[in-house]
């Protein structure tokens, strides 16, 4: 008899079931892990600001697709300096340093705009590649006066970029944007009026 107690309280005791969550499915979880992230990301960036949503996703995008193309434009600007060759060389190798380092200076002011007003704005070269509207010249040899052609051409197309750029800023009573394109426009003026006199007279010599 001892022994049959003995085994009794050895033999352990069987535990309750216990109650199983209940399960989501890998689609919603997902789903709800995406939203999550979301509001976190833009939570996190969303600089607080006056500006109605709808005017920062208008200024926004019109600011970004100025910067793409002031990267695209100083990139031009910076090749045109390594590559111009001719009697003037001196001349236009200042000048085009000149330019591209006052583009370049530019991109910071446009880019923090963007994230004062709460938006986002550029992360890389591929970003920049699908906004820019300046084309790229990947020429081999591209004479002196040529460069001073396409570049005014692009200057002038900034210009254009800028001043609608400063209308929707305008349509969205952002004064801050409005004056601070307006300097820029006023730069890029320059610039062309700078390449059109070296320009003048000017063949494909570089003369």
């Amino acid at each position: 008899m001892a022994r049959a107690s003995a085994k009794t309280a050895s033999k352990p005791t069987a535990k309750p079931a216990e109650k199983s969550a209940p399960r989501t499915s890998a689609k919603a979880a997902g789903s709800e892990t995406a939203s999550s992230s979301r509001r976190g990301t833009a939570g996190a960036l969303d600089t607080p600001t006056d500006l109605s949503q709808g005017a920062i996703a208008a200024v926004s995008e019109a600011l970004n697709g100025v910067l793409a193309d002031a990267f695209a434009l100083y990139l031009k600007t910076k090749n045109f300096h390594w590559h111009v060759s001719g009697p003037h060389f001196r001349d236009y190798h200042l000048m085009f340093e000149e330019q591209a380092a006052e583009i370049i200076g530019v991109t910071d002011e446009i880019a923090e705009r963007v994230r004062k007003i709460g938006g986002t704005t550029l992360r890389s070269i591929g970003h920049i590649g699908k906004l820019q509207r300046i084309p790229d010249n990947d020429a081999p040899f591209v004479s002196a006066a040529d460069m001073l052609r396409e570049l005014i051409a692009d200057n002038k197309a900034m210009v254009t970029s800028l001043r609608a750029a400063h209308d929707v800023a305008d349509e969205h009573d952002d004064v801050a944007t409005e004056s601070l394109l307006e300097n820029i426009i006023d730069a890029t003026e320059k610039r062309v009026w700078f390449l059109f006199e070296a320009s003048r007279g000017a063949d494909n010599t570089g003369h």
